[in-house]
């Protein structure tokens, strides 16, 4: 993906929960949960 400076990075959700509707991101020593609900949201844990 080219970027110009200051400009944002976007990733599909998609491509990061395939077919699951929950992922876990590791962020340095955390772990986090992303989860999609039934409505389509999305909601970040830690």
């Amino acid at each position: 993906m080219a970027r110009t400076p200051g400009q944002t990075g976007r990733i599909d959700s998609r491509d990061l929960f395939g077919n699951q509707r929950r992922i876990a991101i590791a962020h340095g020593d955390k772990v986090y949960r992303l989860q999609i609900t039934r409505l389509g949201k999305l909601i970040l844990t830690k």
